[in-house]
């Protein structure tokens, strides 16, 4: 499937004998080690985006419990290194020649974080970058850019991982000025910010009681919400959009396995279908619908949703906070649903890095920082 989610236009080719090999036959990775989740793509170049030539996903579990402990647990470790195992045999078997590799929440909290990536070097190959909760945010954004509207006016970019939440504030008044998707590159990034709690981390912290009745499963709920409220810390560039936000001009686009499986709830879906999901706009009283549907059941029940299953079931309750958390600090009319995000980010950046500015860019344009690091 073709990929149309470039952030820029692209570098035009060399005519030179080293650009003998069509780009076209070049295949790319991206792989992305999360606190919950390692998940790769290999792909090739497509016009203005790019094709999955294929995908591997494992929940890994690589976070649990380092609230409590500091470090990464050897189980934890060993299933990630289990699954990047197979993520370089089928790099290996695609012959991929271009990749990036990225670690992130998980890995920047554990104290034994550096040489647990050591240890993945060793026994892989592979090279974990580890990256900020900055670049995160914006490498999300850089993945969903087809995902906005700029009939809108702003739009909030939310990632609810594992271990973190990374939200970035989107001024599309100007982006659609300059053309908007796709001639008019990436839209200016007004603020970022990282929750320092994901669905892992704020389910440990909150653990779920058992035996509750509808009052205090309620009343668990709230406490999920009231932690994440104090984790809180907006931008004063993100603050100075708030009037647009209120006036709902605004949307959202929720990058993350806790919206795709809200909408694969809203959608009443017997099992997930990413046709159907992603791209899917629904309202935020369909949103706080289908977070009420599922907060309101026990593990059990949550199971028993076709696009919970068991092993989302103990932490989706947790990201239906972490959303409604936002939501209410941030309210639009809309959200819009991609299943996609921080690996897409990656590999666009792979495939169309931002050539360098001379020094007449430079003085004409400036000096601001690029909206993620091009990958090499």
């Amino acid at each position: 499937m073709d990929t149309n989610a470039a952030g820029g236009r692209p570098a035009r080719e060399s005519q030179g004998k080293s650009q003998s090999r069509s780009r076209g036959d070049v295949i790319y990775g991206a792989i992305d080690l999360g606190t919950n989740n390692c998940r790769m793509l290999m792909a090739k170049r497509a016009h203005r985006g790019f094709r999955v030539v294929e995908s591997f996903s494992r929940i890994v579990k690589l976070g649990e419990g380092l609230g409590a402990s500091g470090s990464l647990s050897q189980d934890a470790m060993d299933r990630a290194v289990e699954a990047l195992a197979v993520c370089a045999q089928k790099l290996e078997r695609r012959r991929v020649t271009k990749l990036r590799a990225v670690a992130t929440q998980a890995c920047r909290m554990a104290d034994n974080g550096p040489a647990f990536i050591e240890r993945v070097r060793q026994e892989t190959g592979l090279s974990l970058d580890l990256i900020s909760p900055e670049e995160e945010a914006r490498l999300a954004v850089q993945g969903s850019l087809d995902l906005l509207d700029d009939s809108f006016d702003a739009a909030l970019v939310v990632d609810i991982g594992g271990g973190s939440t990374e939200m970035c504030w989107l001024d599309l008044a100007e982006w659609r000025a300059r053309g908007g998707y796709p001639d008019a590159g990436r839209p200016g990034i007004r603020g970022w910010t990282t929750i320092p709690l994901g669905v892992v981390t704020l389910s440990e912290r909150v653990p779920e009681p058992a035996g509750m009745d509808a009052e205090a499963r309620l009343a668990w709920y709230e406490s999920l919400k009231a932690e994440v409220r104090k984790e809180m810390r907006f931008p004063k560039g993100a603050r100075r959009l708030r009037p647009l936000f209120e006036a709902g001009r605004a949307h959202m686009v929720g990058t993350s396995g806790t919206v795709t499986s809200l909408a694969g709830v809203h959608l009443n879906l017997a099992r997930y279908d990413r046709n159907q999901v992603d791209g899917l706009w629904i309202s935020s009283d369909e949103a706080r619908a289908a977070c009420d549907r599922l907060s309101t059941k026990d593990a059990a029940g949550r199971a028993g949703e076709g696009c919970i299953g068991t092993e989302r079931a103990d932490l989706v309750v947790a990201g239906c906070a972490i959303l409604e958390a936002v939501m209410d600090a941030w309210p639009v009319p809309r959200l819009r649903v991609g299943d996609r995000g921080l690996r897409e980010g990656l590999l666009l950046n792979l495939i169309y890095p931002r050539r360098k500015r001379g020094r007449r860019g430079r003085k004409s344009r400036g000096r601001g920082k690029s909206n993620a690091r091009a990958a090499s």
